[in-house]
């Protein structure tokens, strides 16, 4: 039996949503107002999440797998595609199903972690075991030898596989992958259920993705919330989302800054926000002007702080940045935020976190999630880095579309469910 969840505006939409990829043959099992989630879900319009279910006219086949236990995992490099590793793991004693059979286990993965997603996360709050520091980033490290491999039953070896090639497609760094699958193969027994090998890879990827640090709403005043990152990002409508939020949902006294003075039309769009708000916002040119800027709003409880995007080898411009931070680092408490696009390669997300950790220590914000389907890159830079993920952004529109980092979330999606 396929169990699924549709939502939509009516409870019609939803089900007719369902019809078109289920089929008529579909029976509704509950109808229920779907939950609202973000900083502004109070502005959202109520949607209704309907479940439906459909009789499979029969069984899947069950499916053998018969590794050779001294086979190694092979290595797949970046630059070879996915028909090229699916042929390379399969000529090798294979970890790798077909595309049909990915997505029959996909259905049976999603209808697991609703369940999980569920009953581990008052668990995940409780037992919050693994910290991690701004000044200790995880490095990468390559997937230990393998040992003779334990007599795991089918149904784990076919979650392994399932698990390595759904990873692998969400763009997840196969470091990290190998580093998965190999603690569900060190805890493997004899037996092993499919729910236990599936609810440890989940709770381990939610606890190394770590909480969510988000600006603090009860600090005490003034501090500087300063904002990183390359350019065409969208650092500035970033900003005015969280300005939004601040300043109309918190009450709090915000003011805008900008440094970045080498595109007239990011200051004159960070302008035209803060004249929506009601609430100040100033160019700033000169170290001196910075400084001034922040005496003049000391009685602020957040100055909101745009900075200029740059080549990552223009040391003039990051010099400039870095001397503002400085600045108002001297003045008042100070957080940095990197603001990066999932849409950008792995590689250079690496390059342009590498780089600004050599300036400051920062939290990571990601823009563009709807542009992108694969979500892996942010396990990836998660881990490289250290850095906790305060907010994700999904659209343009301001203030609705951004919302606290949810890892339980992102983990389900990366395992294959539906975000």
């Amino acid at each position: 039996m396929i169990i699924k969840k549709y939502v939509g505006k009516t409870e019609s939409e939803a089900t007719e949503e369902a019809r078109r990829e289920l089929g008529p043959n579909i029976v509704v099992m509950t109808v229920k107002p779907a939950k609202k989630t973000g900083f502004f879900s109070f502005f959202q319009a109520q949607k209704i999440e309907v479940t439906v279910a459909l009789e499979e006219e029969s069984e899947r086949p069950q499916r053998t797998y018969s590794p050779q236990k001294e086979t190694p995992r092979p290595v797949v490099k970046p630059s070879e595609d996915i028909s090229q590793r699916d042929t390379i793991i399969a000529s090798s004693g294979g970890i790798a199903p077909r595309t049909s059979e990915l997505k029959d286990d996909n259905s049976a993965i999603e209808e697991k972690l609703d369940n999980l997603s569920n009953l581990l996360e008052k668990n995940f709050l409780k037992t919050d075991k693994e910290e991690f520091s701004d000044k200790e980033p995880l490095e990468p490290v390559s997937a230990p030898s393998r040992k003779k491999a334990p007599e795991l039953s089918e149904e784990t070896m076919s979650f392994i596989k399932l698990l390595y090639n759904t990873l692998i497609e969400n763009e997840v760094d196969e470091i990290y992958v190998n580093q998965l699958t190999d603690e569900v193969e060190k805890l493997a027994k004899p037996g092993l259920p499919f729910d236990y090998a599936l609810s440890n890879v989940y709770q381990k990827m939610v606890l190394k993705f770590g909480k969510s640090e988000p600006i603090e709403l009860d600090c005490e005043g003034p501090r500087a919330e300063i904002f990183i990152g390359p350019t065409g990002v969208g650092k500035t409508t970033t900003i005015a989302k969280l300005a939004s939020e601040l300043s109309v949902t918190q009450k709090k006294k915000v003011a805008l800054l900008t440094v970045d003075t080498y595109r007239i039309a990011a200051a004159e769009q960070l302008r035209t926000y803060a004249s929506i708000l009601e609430i100040p916002f100033r160019v700033i040119y000169s170290v001196e002007e910075m400084k001034q800027a922040a005496e003049d709003f000391k009685d602020y409880d957040y100055i909101m702080v745009d900075t200029a995007g740059h080549s990552l080898h223009n040391e003039e411009l990051k010099q400039g940045v870095e001397s503002f931070i400085r600045v108002l680092e001297d003045m008042m408490d100070c957080e940095n935020f990197l603001v990066l696009s999932a849409t950008t390669k792995y590689r250079d997300l690496i390059e342009i976190a590498d780089a600004y950790s050599e300036m400051v220590a920062y939290k990571l914000i990601f823009t563009k999630m709807d542009e992108t389907g694969a979500k892996g890159n942010l396990y990836n830079v998660r881990m490289h880095t250290g850095a906790p993920i305060a907010y994700i952004t999904n659209g343009q529109n301001v203030p609705d579309d951004i919302a606290i980092f949810d890892a339980q979330r992102i983990v389900k999606t990366l395992l294959g469910g539906k975000s």
